[in-house]
């Protein structure tokens, strides 16, 4: 049995990299809900956390369900 160390380096780094995109990624996502939320009570505009926060989170979902495709495709 021969271990390819140099692809399972690569999948390593690329899985990291995904991982901690995705909780940066969801990380923003609330803190831009927060962020609607204290605009909502302040009287102010909450347009733009409320977009921010749905882009992350959307994106956040994609980024599942696109894990989840190759897994069941593979």
């Amino acid at each position: 049995m021969k271990i390819d160390w140099a692809a399972l380096g690569a999948v390593f780094g690329v899985s990291l990299a995904v991982v901690l995109g995705l909780v940066v990624l969801f990380s923003l996502g609330l803190r831009a809900w927060s962020a609607r939320e204290t605009a909502r009570e302040g009287g102010g505009s909450a347009a733009l956390p409320t977009s921010g926060a749905v882009a992350c989170l959307l994106a956040c979902v994609t980024v599942v369900l696109f894990g989840i495709y190759l897994i069941v495709a593979g």
